[in-house]
């Protein structure tokens, strides 16, 4: 959804053309260990699909991939990059972004902390919310640093109303 509301941060670097090129889908490129290495299956239009489809697709293309069975077209481009380590469990991690494409998002685990949260009665109490980490790796060709602050903030504003993805 971030990619679909920041389109010029769904882009990649073209050598031949040496400049930056704004990709038309959003095809998300999922990080799988497998025994021969790091395999990328791509959720291909992941904007136009349900989290209970991605899922499904992430978990199969998963399994596709250690068992080595992946077509050429299930991991060979890719618009943007998400590794995931939380699972480990990792808090913090840098990832390194897979060329062409000019992003990859690390997520790390969930963590249980207190802080205030404003109540439906508008009174401001402790609360055990869940937080994770996110970090954002970009090609500075393609992704400055206010094209990095605008998509994590669409990013953000995700999280703070998870109905919305639900829609």
């Amino acid at each position: 959804m971030a990619l679909r509301n920041v389109p010029e941060a769904n882009a990649y670097w073209d050598d031949e053309k040496d400049e930056s090129s704004l990709c038309d889908s959003v095809d998300i490129s999922i990080a799988v260990a497998t025994e021969k290495g790091l395999m990328t299956p791509i959720i291909r239009n992941a904007d136009q699909k349900t989290i209970s489809a991605i899922s499904s697709e992430v978990k199969e293309l998963a399994e596709k991939a250690r068992a080595g069975r992946l077509a050429p077209n299930q991991f060979q481009g890719g618009t943007f990059s998400i590794s995931n380590l939380g699972m480990f469990p990792v808090d913090h991690f840098c990832a390194i972004i897979n060329p062409p494409q000019a992003c990859i998002l690390a997520v790390g685990r969930g963590n249980k902390v207190v802080e205030p949260v404003n109540g439906s009665d508008g009174i401001e109490r402790p609360s055990v919310v869940t937080k994770m980490s996110l970090k954002l790796s970009a090609d500075h060709r393609v992704f400055g640093g206010r094209l990095g602050g605008k998509f994590l903030s669409a990013l953000a504003s995700n999280f703070t109303d998870v109905r919305r993805l639900l829609l």
